[in-house]
This record gives C-alpha cells, structure tokens and sequence, in this order.
C-alpha cells in the first residue's frame, strides 16, 4: 500500500514535517530539546501533574477542536494532521501576556511557577469553551494541575475573572481558526503513514480497513491509542514500543450511535467525547465519569483502550459490565462479539488474538431499576482506584428480579460478583436484603494489598457500598424505577 515517510502537523504558527520519529519519542521531549519551547515542563512524566500541559487542536466532524493534553505521555507520531499550541504562542504576534496570563498575576495564581504554565494552558483552554466559568467548571478544568503552593484559591479567582482582561473571540487562536482549520485540511492525504527512528518504527493506518491490515501483517504490534497507560511503559518503565500503530487519528473508531435498545461507540471515542452520552442515556455515571483522571487524561484517554488495557483497576469495565455491555473484536475482515464480562479471563490475559483489536463497545440502554456507580482512591480527583463498582438491580413487587453487580480491585480482573447477585434474587427490596448479599463478597472475591489499599480495606469498602446504595435509593418509588 502506497505511504507517506513523515508526520505533517502545525507547531504554534508553523508548519512541521518530521521523518526522524520513533514509536517512543514524547512531545515534550521533542518542544523541551528540539524546539526549546521551554514553557511546557516536566514534573511528573506520567500525566499526573500538568505541567507539561499543551493545546492540540484537530479537525472533527464539528470542526476545529482544541483540547488540553500532557506533552509528557503524548507521542509525537500521534500528532499528524493537528495542531500544537504551546503556552509560547497564547501572547500573539505582538508577545504581550494572554487574558489568563494577566488574570493570573494580577490576582497571584503564580508563587514558585513550576507549574503556572500547564495551569494557563487548562485555563486558557476552559476560557474559549466558557467565557465565565462557575467555580465547578473551573475544578474540573484544573483536575490535572497539581500546584503545591497556591492552594487554588487564587488560582480560581483568576479563572473566574479573565473575561474583564479581554474575550475568547478576540484572541489571536481564535481569529485565525479559519485559516489554521484550512491549513490542516491540506494536510489531509489519507495515506497510511510509515515513520522511524533507527529501529524504532511507528505506523498511522490510514483508516479503520487498512488497521486491520496492518495488525494481521504485523500481529505482535503495540496498539497505542489515547497513550493515557502506554506513555508510562516508555517514561517509568523505559519499554521500547516498536513497532507501535497508532489509531487516535481514525475517524472509523470515533462513531456513537444511538438506538432504541442501546448506545454503540467505536472504540477510539475519548472520554471527552462520550461525555455528552453518558450523561444523557446513563445519568448514574456523570459524577463517575468526572472522577476518571483528570481534564487532560479524559481528552486522551480512549473507553475502547481502557476495556483492551484488561487492567483490573481500570475506571470503565466495572460501571459497564453492570450494564450488560458487550464489545466487538475484528481481525482482518472478520468480528465477532462478546460480552465484555468473559472479554476479561485472567491478570494480563484478556479473550483477544493476536491481530485482533476492539472495534466497538455496545452498552445497552436503561429502562429501569436502580443504577449505581462509586469509584474508592486515596485521592478524590485524579487518582487510580482503589475499588469500582457497578450496580445494576431490577424490583418487581418489591422483590428482586435481577441484579448485576461489577467491582474492580478485587480481583485479577474487573468481574461480576455471582454469590451477591444470587443473594439478592427474589429478596425484598430492603437494607437487610443488600447487606446479606455484601456478606457474601468474600465468596466472590479474595483482594490482594498493594500500595492502594490493604486487602482488609477493599473487602469492608465494597461491602460498605451496598449499605451507600441502599441509603441513595431507598426513598425512590419502586414503580417509577420501573420505567
């Protein structure tokens, strides 16, 4: 098949084209030492902390979107056809300090300033979106800055008044998005791109077709997607990747369809943009969905990577599951389905072939009883869990009908939790019925204690949350459940 030897993307205002790129190499790495664009930095080398914190803005079928990433776990391969915006070009032709720059010293937002530029980008970011931002808008924007000094207070204060400094339409970014949207636009060649550096070989299919060509010609490939876990093999764990096939960039993967009995989306959709979704057709989950990372993470991060990843702490399979969720697996021109509970066999084995990849994610759609999602961490925002759990549980007459209960972090892999669900079938719907069915967990699970949390603890916050559950819907009409 015919390719293309170079990434091609927009770097501030000027056009980049790189033939010299390895599966590995970051983004940060390649502004910090090839550019010296020193603004983003280095804190953490995980996306845990921001400070590496830049705008990469791509074409979508609604137009140009800009969206909050860190540079640190970004690799570079992934940016063909987009735009990087670094906190060097926020000052405009003329240089001078952006609205949140100003908005930020005037009301000292900046003491050590490590991290102020990751901060500014998220910020500047919120602001083009919200031109006056709530408080609550502005934590969720700031989840994936960490700052050690100002205790955020001055930080929101800030936020809330960079509109008396200037407006979002008056800013240069968006002035010229015209211009930068037609510029990408001619970028577009809809090739499969090949590029290296040394033996390190990194592949962008050019659609979802040519993906699975690509995998059965090369089935021991890396498949690296939102690089939200990825990143880390290579930054803490100095993995070599090669070669590594990148498929943020495929429309293919980024469908959402909506159907009477559920909602089907590819498996390149980001957290971001399943946002809007879930919090229409699974409202259980909005204040879940909110706590998975942090902003940035969630613009990365795929629910098709997170499900193929198989960890056994991962946000999404416990909440799905519960849900009755099924996923679609293709090699070459074949798929088949299956349930998301059985796609997860053992620690690091999950039922996936060698040149196989998901395709899509099937979450059937609620028509009734009660719902329930809870994520356990250290840390509230932006943090790994310690315990995830689904609860899905029908009544009829009072009783109990049926009922899927999903955790992660007890066990090797995300799964259901047979001997409470069967505890529960054909109880009443009662505080006593659930709390005899959260005795029955250790049937189901023995947790192991690792730096998160001790065994004992997960064991007596999962069997805490059927109490929780209990208490948020015992007040709810039974018949209106039903609907």
């Amino acid at each position: 098949m015919q390719h293309r030897s170079e990434i091609r993307f927009l770097l501030n205002g000027r056009d980049v084209a790189l033939t010299d790129v390895g599966a590995d190499d970051t983004l940060l790495d390649f502004l910090r030492i090839d550019q010296r664009l020193t603004g983003s930095k280095e804190g953490c080398a995980e996306g845990d902390c921001g400070a590496c914190t830049v705008l990469v803005g791509r074409l979508t079928d609604q137009g140009l979107r800009y969206e909050t990433v860190n540079a640190c776990i970004r690799f570079l391969a992934s940016l063909d056809g987009c735009h990087v915006v670094t906190i060097e070009y926020l000052g405009g032709p003329e240089g001078r300090l952006s609205p949140v720059q100003q908005a930020m010293v005037d009301h000292h937002g900046s003491q050590c300033g490590f991290c102020t530029p990751g901060i500014v980008m998220s910020l500047y970011a919120l602001w083009m979106a919200h031109e006056w931002p709530t408080v609550a808008q502005v934590e969720t924007a700031l989840q994936g800055n960490l700052c050690r000094c100002t205790g955020y207070a001055p930080i929101i204060r800030a936020a809330q008044a960079v509109t008396e400094y200037g407006t979002p339409s008056a800013e240069h970014l968006a002035m010229e998005r015209d211009a930068i949207a037609a510029r990408l636009q001619a970028l577009k060649d809809d090739l499969r791109v090949v590029v290296n550096h040394g033996d390190s070989v990194a592949i962008l299919p050019a659609d979802v077709d040519d993906l699975a060509a690509v995998l059965a010609a090369q089935p021991e490939a890396t498949i690296v997607a939102g690089s939200t876990d990825v990143g880390l093999w290579v930054t803490k764990f100095l993995k070599r990747l090669s070669p590594a096939v990148f498929i943020g960039h495929l429309d293919g993967l980024k469908s959402i369809d909506v159907s009477e009995d559920a909602v089907t989306m590819g498996a390149g959709v980001t957290y971001s943009e399943a946002q809007d979704v879930i919090a229409q057709h699974y409202p259980h989950l909005v204040a879940y969905w909110d706590r998975i990372a942090g902003w940035q993470v969630r613009n990365m991060g795929t629910v098709g990577g997170n499900i193929a990843n198989g960890s056994p702490i991962g946000d999404t399979p416990p909440v799905l599951i519960a849900l009755g969720a099924s996923i679609t697996l293709r090699k070459g021109d074949e798929r088949r389905e299956v349930s998301l509970e059985d796609f997860f066999i053992a620690y690091g084995n999950q039922d996936r072939a060698a040149g196989e990849f998901v395709e899509s994610i099937r979450i059937p759609r609620v028509t009734g009883g009660f719902h329930a999602a809870y994520k356990i961490s250290k840390r509230r925002e932006e943090d790994i869990s310690s315990v995830a759990v689904g609860m899905n549980v029908r009544v009829e007459n009072g009783r109990v009908t049926a009922a899927r209960l999903a955790f992660g972090g007890l066990a090797g892999v995300p799964a259901r939790a047979a001997a409470a669900e069967a505890a529960l079938l054909g109880q009443p719907w009662s505080e006593a019925s659930l709390m005899a069915a959260a005795q029955k967990l250790p049937e189901d699970f023995q947790p192991l204690t690792d730096m998160r949390a001790s065994a004992d603890y997960r064991m007596t916050v999962a069997q805490n949350l059927f109490r929780r559950f209990w208490l948020e819907h015992a007040g709810e009409d039974v018949r209106l459940a039903r609907a």
